[in-house]
């Protein structure tokens, strides 16, 4: 196809609310060797792109300043070394920024196959999250089929993702949520308990069901006064993974239960990290899960979609977390 020099794509006009987004007419991005340019069919939303939008997330040096980390599209032109994909090849891909667009480039280790039959819209919905709970909760902290999981935010996208994941590895599945449609959906996903934390103190439920010697591996993306509960929710030798702090990254803890109870610490964000590493990211993700979609062993939950031109209206569902699921712009 004859590539266009313009494009319309989503720009962030001001750091603010999700009334600073807006439709803009940008240049179509050029193809460096080792990537792809995509023609995107849908992008996923995800909480780092309102960070993003509101000034607290800035994007690295080299990154678009378009928001958008996940893609799904067909590869329209191919940079040199990239040996993987042809020109008409249907990918999904994450991002170093610009996937709120009509054309978006991407590293070629950085994207995987489209899975046959699948939406634009759930595919779009794959790379950030299975990326994200890849590194986590099967890479950094080791999760096995031996283990018991709690899950916080069980409904996000990220948390529907680990649900179906630790549960096809074979752990047992705990998780909070914060209303009772949102235990139904964490139940529907395959979680063996969802906590209300509305109505229910939720340390209290999971040390009644681990009769009171806690979980083994915890993913936590709310922080804030949650972590002095998450280390003493932990079972001895467990390992707390933390990728996101929704309610605060400073906060005073007792570390008298992480050297009592041997535990492991660890954490990741994903768009910092190197090509290299997320290419690593990008194999195991491949290895370990396409299979379980080839199967029909996962899926994307997509809530809603909206066109790009309304991705404010995305940003605002996103940050109300009524979401069950994952929140898609289609182009």
């Amino acid at each position: 196809m004859s590539l266009p020099d313009q494009m319309l794509g989503i720009e962030i006009t001001n750091p603010g609310g999700p009334e600073v987004l807006r439709m803009a007419t940008v240049a179509v991005p050029q193809v460096a060797p080792g990537e792809v340019l995509v023609q995107v069919a849908a992008a996923g939303v995800n909480r780092p792109d309102c960070l993003q939008r509101a000034g607290l997330y800035a994007p690295p040096p080299t990154a678009s300043p378009l928001p958008g980390l996940e893609i799904a599209g067909v590869v329209v032109a191919v940079g040199e070394g990239t040996p993987r994909w042809q020109v008409g090849d249907r990918v999904v891909a994450l991002t170093h920024g610009g996937g709120y667009a009509e054309f978006c480039a991407a590293h070629g280790t950085h994207c995987l196959p489209w899975p046959l039959g699948w939406s634009p819209a759930a595919a779009a919905g794959l790379p950030e999250t299975c990326f994200t709970v890849e590194h986590n909760l099967f890479g950094r902290a080791q999760l096995t089929a031996h283990d018991t999981v709690l899950i916080h935010g069980g409904s996000s996208g990220i948390g529907a993702t680990a649900i179906q994941l630790a549960g096809a590895c074979g752990a047992r599945v705990l998780t909070t949520v914060g209303s009772e449609e949102k235990r139904d959906f964490c139940l529907s996903l395959g979680a063996d308990l969802a906590i209300n934390y509305r109505t229910q103190d939720w340390f209290e439920a999971v040390m009644a069901a681990t009769d009171k010697r806690g979980v083994t591996v915890i993913l936590d993306m709310v922080a804030g006064p949650y972590v002095d509960k998450n280390l003493r929710a932990l079972a001895p030798d467990g390992r707390y993974a933390m990728i996101a702090f929704l309610l605060g990254a400073k906060v005073e803890v007792n570390f008298g239960h992480v050297l009592s109870k041997r535990l492991t610490l660890t954490g990741s964000t994903l768009r910092p990290q190197s090509s290299a590493q997320k290419a690593a990211i990008a194999r195991a993700v491949e290895a370990h899960i396409w299979p379980l979609i080839a199967a029909g062993a996962y899926r994307t939950p997509v809530f809603k979609t909206f066109p790009l031109a309304e991705a404010a209206l995305a940003h605002t569902l996103m940050e109300a977390s009524a979401h069950m699921g994952k929140i898609v712009l289609l182009t």
